[in-house]
């Protein structure tokens, strides 16, 4: 699996490369700034890209505005952005394209290897892997917006593990309940959010969407 870091602090950098070629992935490029990575993007054509959310000049939403602009001219590309905290426009700037092949991390994240590399391997697969800490604040932040205040309790812990990426069996294992309850919840979800069966439509990412970006 090719990667390509764009990370402008040099020690975080160098230690995501010591990690991710431990673990057998291959580094095509590391660099450190939002328009090196685009170029690293075009030529090396990876299957997954790891941004800082800010970087040079302005050291603010650069990592984001490079990632979006690299999905949109690599539509295949898995984007795993890292942040130093919660930031929410950030989160739903890179989910508005949709959520496959999408991660959102904390740095904080990065030190503990397994949750990493599990993180690359799920979005390189065409899954999602938000930050549980990022799903619980912008859940917070939104919980009475329309239709997912008719969400119980329950419910709103099956949609918060699904907004991580899990599927059902994860998730079933996650909350202590069977894959039948999971199974039940996730169609109640799909009701009260209005998410009727299309083909056009993937309600699994919808409902996830729904619930990052306040319904």
């Amino acid at each position: 699996m090719r990667i390509v870091i764009a990370e402008d602090d040099t020690l975080l950098r160098e230690g995501l490369g010591l990690v991710l070629r431990g673990e057998g992935f291959d580094v095509v490029a590391a660099v450190d700034g939002p328009e090196a990575f685009l170029a690293a993007v075009d030529e090396h054509r990876p299957d997954v890209a790891v941004v800082d959310v800010r970087m040079p000049p302005t050291h603010t939403d650069e990592g984001i505005r490079a990632a979006v602009a690299a999905r949109k001219a690599h539509p295949d590309l898995a984007v795993l952005v890292l942040s130093a905290y919660v930031e929410e426009s950030f989160a739903t700037d890179l989910l508005a394209g949709g959520a496959r092949r999408i991660g959102y991390l904390l740095k904080e994240r990065v030190g503990r290897v397994d949750a990493f590399v599990e993180a690359v391997h799920r979005i390189a697969g065409g899954g999602t892997a938000i930050d549980p800490e990022v799903v619980a604040q912008l859940f917070a932040q939104h919980r009475g917006d329309d239709g997912l205040d008719r969400l119980t309790p329950r419910e709103r812990e099956v949609l918060s593990v699904m907004a991580e990426g899990l599927g059902n069996g994860a998730i079933a294992g996650r909350l202590f309940i069977t894959e039948n309850a999971v199974h039940k919840h996730i169609r109640n979800i799909f009701f009260k959010l209005d998410l009727a069966p299309d083909d056009e439509t993937d309600r699994r990412v919808a409902a996830v969407l729904r619930y990052l970006e306040h319904g």
